[in-house]
């Protein structure tokens, strides 16, 4: 793989507080990018917020705001929420910003020099919530027998002048990028959705809109603005330089991870590659489309419907880091998933409390207390030692970054927990607590092997609970240079002396609130 990394997340759609839904898949990229700097790379990591369209500008009508006043206030709660949630982002874009409006009429323009640009007049179904035209066909009746998109969002029939991109002629180029680039659209079930759609036959797109002003100008036509998707997705080449020929281009893009939900992956691997391709631009290497994260009815949460679960609240009450690890725990990621808080606060006592943090807590503290926090083996190492420590530095080395290397956070995490328990069955079976009084030097060895171990699970479950391993690794003395994947790879016994200074329990039991909802 490549010593850099570029990924995005879709950038979020301000017209309301964030979600649940953001925070998941936020979480998710901010894991991946922890992760991909801790085997070595050089990652780039963006998200932001989408601000223009019609959506924010009848969503600021309504609230008697600018849509800028809108997107300012907005904006804020989601940057404030990441802080919280403690992503680490190099770029935040707002597509409010001067640069991305001029990367935006550059790449209209490069369009248009390639001769896929043409003024007409729109007349079709166009959903606000979705941001979205849809054929006559696509649409589905409601139960009063309303039109709907296929969403389920109402339509309404628009007509206007409009710029048109020559999308119809893409469909030939797409559906070879599909067959040639197998990996280009993750999951597999989406990359058959969208070859099947791309099979029925594609329209051109209208890409301008001259019924409202809150969007980015199209160069050369008074009166119109750029459809908000075109816009939208191309933030992903402003956060690298684009249109300049800038260093952060020539060594990020193409990027490496568009990491979008399922209901946009249409608007990324469609639209998204035919405009590059006409642009004259490389196009991304994959774009992975994850599951909705669904509340405990079964139902997807979204700022429309009014049923939001306020991530920050999550946080509050059960910790930032139980709830990442929750997120990438509980569920396959790119499939839907359904959580409650009973959920949380059982996974988070059973994993990160009773057996993880239990661990930790106990191994360190007692070398704290009993061996005057320093550990210098002179037992000799036993199978039981070396069997150990071969089970988790495979798990952690190994078999944890191969599944995230796919993006399987939950059978990278179950490889982890597997380690974790063989650590709690080495414990009970060692008994180093007993060894004190017959065997001292054999319970240094054992206590050696399971800080060893310790500090391999917190390294390599970093990326998900930040915080907690740093807390770990700071009492076990580990170098901040010798924190990543890399120094999982020695040989399997270490004899190096050990110290360990004031450890702090790092995952308390967790309870329900009385009376509350699950």
């Amino acid at each position: 793989m490549a010593d850099t990394f570029y990924l995005t997340t879709a950038i979020h759609y301000p017209n309301g507080k964030p979600h649940i839904g953001h925070a998941y898949e936020t979480i998710a990229a901010d894991v991946l990018a922890r992760f991909h700097r801790q085997m070595g790379r050089e990652v780039r990591f963006q998200t932001g917020t989408d601000e223009h369209g019609l959506k924010m500008a009848q969503k600021a009508r309504d609230l008697g705001k600018t849509p800028r006043d809108l997107a300012d206030d907005m904006s804020a709660h989601f940057k404030d929420l990441f802080d919280k949630l403690g992503i680490t982002y190099d770029r935040y874009i707002r597509t409010t910003e001067e640069d991305h409006h001029r990367a935006s009429q550059a790449i209209w323009q490069a369009m248009e020099a390639n001769g896929d640009l043409y003024l007409d007049r729109y007349e079709g179904w166009y959903s606000v919530r979705d941001e979205a035209f849809y054929d006559e066909s696509e649409l589905v009746e409601g139960e009063g027998g309303d039109k709907l998109s296929p969403q389920g969002t109402p339509v309404e029939w628009t007509a206007e002048e409009t710029w048109f991109f020559k999308l119809s002629a893409y469909g030939d180029k797409l559906l070879a990028l599909y067959r040639d680039n197998p990996d280009f659209i993750r999951p597999e079930s989406r990359r058959n959705e969208v070859m099947r759609f791309v099979e029925g036959g594609l329209r051109d797109l209208s890409v301008s809109r001259t019924s409202f002003d809150w969007g980015v100008p199209v160069p050369g036509s008074d009166g119109h603005v750029m459809y908000v998707w075109v816009d939208a997705l191309t933030n992903y080449l402003t956060g690298v330089g684009y249109p300049d020929e800038t260093d952060d281009m020539a060594k990020f893009w193409p990027a490496d991870l568009h990491l979008v939900g399922k209901d946009i992956t249409r608007f990324h691997t469609v639209y998204w590659p035919a405009f590059l391709m006409s642009a004259g631009i490389a196009l991304p290497r994959q774009v992975y489309a994850h599951g909705f994260l669904l509340s405990r009815d079964g139902t997807k949460e979204s700022k429309s419907a009014g049923n939001v679960t306020d991530p920050g609240e999550l946080v509050d009450a059960y910790g930032v880091d139980t709830l990442r690890y929750f997120l990438l725990r509980e569920f396959s990621f790119g499939q839907d998933g359904t959580y409650s808080r009973e959920a949380i606060v059982n996974r988070a006592n059973s994993e990160l409390a009773n057996s993880f943090g239990n661990l930790a807590q106990r191994v360190l503290s007692f070398v704290a207390k009993r061996c005057d926090g320093r550990l210098e083996p002179t037992a000799p190492v036993e199978d039981v030692d070396s069997e150990l420590l071969a089970k988790v530095r495979s798990a952690c080395a190994e078999e944890l970054p191969a599944q995230f290397e796919k993006l399987a956070f939950t059978a990278g995490l179950e490889a982890w927990m597997q380690a974790v328990y063989a650590c709690n069955a080495y414990v009970d079976e060692q008994a180093p607590w007993a060894l004190r009084k017959t065997d001292p030097e054999r319970m240094v060895r054992v206590l050696h092997t399971l800080s060893l171990c310790i500090r391999d699970l917190a390294i390599a479950v970093a990326p998900v609970t930040p915080a907690a391993s740093g807390k770990l690794l700071d009492a076990l003395m580990v170098p901040a240079e010798a924190r990543d994947f890399a120094a999982l790879s020695g040989t399997v016994v270490d004899n190096g002396v050990i110290t360990v200074d004031n450890p702090q329990p790092v995952f308390p039991r967790l309870e329900m609130p009385e009376g509350e909802d699950a």
